[in-house]
């Protein structure tokens, strides 16, 4: 039965359900996945000098770039479509073989001129590695994008956290082999092979060697105006990188690196849960607004429960954990904590602004994605071109972290007012999940500031310690008022 003709309590259950398995699988994984990202890289910034941490995340960076063209689109395009055989799963592998290949032999040709413009001796060499990656992930598109079409998420969570893992391990071992920048590189690369060996162990596609570029066309037609959007989405998440390498130098940017890691990394990790759980359950509820609706509030609530008392509880521990990282030659860290928490508070905005974009293509609006995205890119460079040129180093990382901050406010007016024009949904429902995450904090932040001020001469440790206790304890109270919740709704309508 389609969901246009199920009950519509049974159809807006069923999504709940989905929702929630791919919030709990990936969001688990991606926990994991975190934990070991963070804990490696605290490791390879003592084998790694500043410069060399600067580089290496310069040349990371572009490989996202690049990256993003692999399979231009298609794996949303073979989520949201209506139905694929296995022709146009055939044709579709050889295209994006091919794109891939294509795409690495013009970042090879291209790697002596991004030497040139950033002026670091030998930065070209890292680049064979970004070559390396894209056939592989280009191989892992459509494996991934079937899963994802069956919403097999506790297979998707599998192959995130072995890739992580990989990588991690992959980043640690160079580093600790003095490897220097290629730790860094060497880990995207890994991904790329872990990635590809978990798809085809969670979905095996032998594609037969066969190709109708007329069967494809359509899929393309919508996966070339997804791509614009993942194109532009990724070169928004590394302009900073590019731009301030670019004005200050490798050693800022590692300071400014190590900020936007800690307080940006989980978040972006929490907007990748939302959009590979968030499109296919969107993309089957759009047939229905009102489940659309419930369904993108049901992802807001939970997106604010998961991620707004952890970036909280980040902003606070941003000034003890800056003081304890040094580099390989004994330089602190400290000069990130402002930036750390400034960037910290962006995350919350950011990652609330990224339900817009499941929303847009579940409702067959690629192209305003595109142009969601294409604006946000455009607001974000013209501010950090901005404070590049208006401000030195020191203050400069400071300059870029206010323009995350300034920027998502526009956006999210943009997307409240699109919302109720489009869907009917109004301010209001859209601000009342944040209520409880934000008594919930505000409880945090007065109790951990209190212990803080009569604990204040017990060392930069113990002052972390509180901040991470602090934010465990908010997210129990979330946890158990969430669950109360829940048992009240169920007995209500039990009565019913």
């Amino acid at each position: 039965m389609a969901d246009a003709e199920k009950p519509p309590q049974d159809a807006m259950a069923q999504h709940r359900r989905h929702l929630g398995r791919g919030f709990n699988w990936l969001g688990g994984a991606t926990i994991i996945a975190k934990v070991t990202d963070f804990s490696t890289i605290l490791v390879v910034l003592l084998c790694l000098s500043k410069a060399q941490m600067g580089i290496g995340s310069l040349v990371v960076s572009i490989g996202m770039v690049v990256e993003a063209f692999d399979g231009l689109g298609t794996g949303d395009a073979l989520v949201q479509a209506k139905g694929v055989n296995r022709r146009q799963l055939d044709s579709l592998f050889w295209f994006i073989l091919a794109a891939a290949v294509l795409i690495a032999l013009l970042t090879l040709a291209a790697a002596p001129l991004v030497q040139m413009i950033y002026g670091v001796p030998g930065m070209a060499a890292y680049f064979v590695l970004v070559a390396a990656k894209q056939p592989l992930v280009g191989m892992a598109v459509i494996p991934l994008a079937r899963l994802n079409r069956a919403l097999r998420y506790e297979r998707i969570a599998a192959i995130n956290v072995g890739a992580t893992f990989g990588a991690a391990l992959a980043r640690a071992g160079i580093a600790f082999a003095g490897g220097g920048a290629w730790a860094l590189a060497g880990g995207y690369a890994a991904s790329g092979v872990f990635i590809l060996a978990g798809a085809l162990l969670a979905s095996p596609f032998r594609p037969k060697p066969r190709f109708n570029f007329a069967e494809i066309a359509p899929l393309l037609q919508f996966g070339w105006r997804s791509s614009s959007a993942n194109i532009f989405e990724q070169i928004f998440k590394n302009i900073d990188f590019l731009l301030v390498g670019w004005f200050y130098g490798a050693a800022p940017l590692a300071v400014y690196r190590v900020a936007f890691d800690v307080a940006m990394e989980p978040a972006m990790a929490i907007g990748t849960i939302i959009n590979r759980t968030a499109l296919p359950v969107f993309a089957r509820a759009a047939a229905v607004p009102e489940h659309l609706t419930g369904a993108l509030l049901w992802s807001l609530q939970r997106l604010t429960v998961l991620n707004a008392p952890l970036m909280a509880g980040i902003m606070l521990l941003a000034t003890p954990l800056a003081s304890l990282l040094h580099d390989s030659q004994g330089h602190s860290y400290a000069a990130a904590a402002l930036p750390m928490q400034i960037l910290a508070l962006a995350a919350i905005l950011r990652i609330t602004s990224q339900l817009l974009t499941p929303v847009l293509l579940a409702s067959g609006q690629p192209g305003q994605a595109a142009r969601l995205s294409a604006a946000t890119l455009g607001l974000l460079g013209t501010g950090i071109l901005a404070a590049g040129w208006c401000f030195p180093a020191q203050t400069g990382i400071v300059a870029v972290s206010t323009v995350w901050l300034a920027v998502y406010p526009l956006l999210l007016g943009w997307g409240m007012v699109y919302l109720y024009r489009h869907w009917r949904i109004r301010p209001g429902a859209l601000v009342r999940p944040f209520l409880a995450p934000g008594l919930g904090i505000a409880i945090m932040v007065i109790g951990t500031e209190t212990i803080r001020h009569l604990t204040a001469g017990f060392g930069q440790q113990v002052q972390a310690g509180i901040a991470l206790a602090a934010t465990l304890l908010t997210y129990g109270g979330l946890s158990l008022h969430a669950r109360m919740t829940q048992h009240a709704t169920v007995t209500v309508g039990s009565k019913r």
